[in-house]
C-alpha cells in the first residue's frame, strides 16, 4: 500500500494505491496525520481512485482522518471511490461528516 500526500496552499490530498485492509491502515493512518499536524490543512482530500481492495478498514481510515481534523477544523472529501467503496462508505454514515465523490470515469482515475 502506497501514500502520496500532495499539499497546496490550504489543501492537502492523499493518494492511495492498493489494498486497504487492518495490515496497511496502521501505516497510512501515520503517514496521514503526520502530515496534517504538520500544515493543518482546511480540506484533506483521500484519493481512492488506485485502490484495488478494501475491507472496513477503509472506513475507520476516513472517520479517524475527520477526527483528526476536527482538531483543526478542517473539512474531510473522500474522491475517486469504486462503486462498492461508495456504498460501504455511505452505509457507514460518513456522507454526514465528509464529501464522498464517486469515480466517474475509470480512465480519469489513471491520469
Amino acid at each position: 500500500m502506497g501514500v502520496k500526500i500532495v499539499t497546496s496552499q490550504q489543501k492537502m490530498t492523499a493518494y492511495l494505491e492498493g489494498e486497504i485492509d487492518h495490515h496497511t491502515a496502521a501505516a497510512i493512518r501515520e503517514e496521514i496525520d503526520n502530515a496534517v499536524m504538520l500544515h493543518s490543512p482546511q480540506v484533506l482530500k483521500i484519493d481512492f481512485g488506485a485502490v484495488t481492495f478494501m475491507d472496513s478498514s477503509g472506513v475507520g481510515l476516513a472517520m479517524g482522518r475527520y477526527r483528526t481534523l476536527l482538531m483543526t477544523g478542517g473539512e474531510l472529501i473522500l474522491s475517486n471511490l469504486s462503486d462498492r467503496n461508495y456504498k460501504m462508505m455511505k452505509l457507514s454514515g460518513l456522507e454526514k461528516i465528509a464529501i464522498l465523490n464517486k469515480r466517474e470515469n475509470a480512465y480519469e482515475s489513471k491520469k
